[in-house]
């Protein structure tokens, strides 16, 4: 079976009818039976939903018919469990699951309650039956979904997975930590908490400063590990796809890093996507930093870290809620122009002033009837950035790929080796 996958599609408007992008790289997308994308957007008409408080970095909203325009690809399956699922609040979300409802696109990740957000969702195709299990590790704690109980519904949301973190320290500065958090009384109200039975106690071995806490270690660092309750639920989630498809997909949304290098995959993404294959996952596609993350072949299963943007559209903002404005000291006063201008530096920082977020992959990868990958190639886009600015920050096949050295250079270090076809396209080994 073989599958085709993009990463964030973040659209604000329609595609122009003809556009020539849309031909040439749906050709590819359609070699795939199961083609995936992520929904990097909220489905609604302006003034139609409230403004969250808050929201993935930018308030992002497209109209409905946008969806149409993406399908145009030949993309059948698509994951809307991201930073941005809630930026309109719970009628936002509530639209867009309606949209996608509709629309026949196979979709996980978002749902009433949690047990209906972690389900997997399923795509038929002539060539085998394919599972979806989307989850998200950079969203806002009240962005997830809540388990229903005997009593009372679950909580709509998405279906999160929370990262525990831990700062490793000599002995020596743990003692200072919990001498300094003592003179500032700074988790005075959480020690009350607990006192009152409101919060679970703090293990002995930890000490907190503010959000943070401390152990004693040999090493020191940053430990970031999977919850305990949110990998379970994955896990369980996967044996269940894994009797019901044939082929199991892990969609994984995530923006955090371990270093300032934002190419490189936290360690705990490593160990997630590792943990999932174990499980019997066939593949993870992950998404979320707007750029390309190095892809590993683990035990015959390809694991994208990341496959940058597909469609990159944060100018394209044409009206903001009041709390957007509000961020950058300004009001609705102002116009949407002065706004990103200010946020900006006058044009001159974040993703659309970066090169390497437009520039991507899309991966034509084979499995065999086994679940092992067979072939695994990959074809190179651009997206557009001068030209006319109905068609800025759409894909385009790119013609300069001098970008894939340093992706295989990145590649080589999971153990994948990249090497140019004469078909402009380009084959993994491992």
């Amino acid at each position: 079976m073989k599958f085709t996958a993009v990463g964030d599609a973040l659209i604000q408007r329609r595609i122009p009818e003809g556009f020539v992008g849309i031909r040439e790289i749906s050709e590819y997308i359609m070699k795939g039976d199961a083609r995936f994308f992520n929904l990097e957007t909220t489905l609604n008409r302006e003034g139609e939903c409230c403004a969250s408080q808050f929201s993935g970095g930018t308030y992002v909203r497209t109209n409905p018919e946008a969806l149409e325009d993406l399908k145009l690809y030949g993309f059948n399956m698509t994951n809307f469990n991201n930073n941005h699922t809630m930026d309109f609040s719970y009628g936002g979300m509530f639209r867009t699951l309606e949209c996608l409802n509709a629309s026949g696109l196979v979709h996980s990740g978002v749902g009433e309650n949690l047990e209906a957000a972690s389900a997997p969702r399923y795509l038929d195709t002539v060539n085998g039956r394919v599972a979806l299990i989307s989850v998200c590790t950079s969203f806002e704690p009240s962005m997830m979904a809540g388990r229903q109980s005997r009593k009372y519904p679950g909580r709509p949301g998405v279906n999160g997975l929370r990262i525990d973190q831990v700062l490793d320290v000599s002995e020596a500065d743990l003692k200072y930590i919990r001498e300094l958090e003592n003179r500032l009384n700074l988790n005075a109200e959480e020690k009350n908490s607990r006192m009152q039975g409101y919060s679970p106690e703090l293990p002995e071995d930890l000490a907190e400063l503010g959000d943070l806490k401390f152990r004693a270690s040999d090493t020191v660092g940053v430990k970031r590990t999977v919850n305990g309750e949110d990998m379970r639920r994955v896990l369980q989630s996967i044996s269940e796809a894994n009797f019901q498809a044939d082929y199991t997909i892990i969609s994984l949304h995530t923006h955090q890093t371990d270093t300032i290098r934002e190419e490189l995959p936290p360690e705990f993404c490593v160990d997630f996507a590792h943990c999932c294959i174990d499980a019997g996952a066939n593949a993870v596609i992950g998404h979320g930093p707007h750029r390309l993350r190095p892809i590993e072949v683990y035990k015959d299963s390809p694991i994208f870290y990341s496959l940058g943007d597909f469609i990159l559209q944060l100018y394209s903002v044409e009206s903001a809620p009041e709390d957007f404005f509000a961020q950058q000291g300004m009001t609705s006063d102002s116009t949407v122009y002065e706004l990103l201008k200010k946020r900006s530096r006058g044009f001159k920082v974040g993703l659309m002033e970066k090169a390497v977020m437009n520039q991507s992959v899309i991966p034509l990868f084979e499995m065999s009837k086994d679940g092992k990958l067979k072939k695994l190639e990959l074809l190179p886009i651009t997206l557009m950035k001068d030209g006319n600015k109905s068609e800025n920050g759409l894909p385009r096949i790119a013609k300069d790929v001098s970008f894939m050295k340093d992706f295989a250079d990145i590649c080589m270090q999971y153990g994948v080796k990249i090497k140019p076809t004469d078909k402009g396209t380009f084959l993994c080994e491992w």
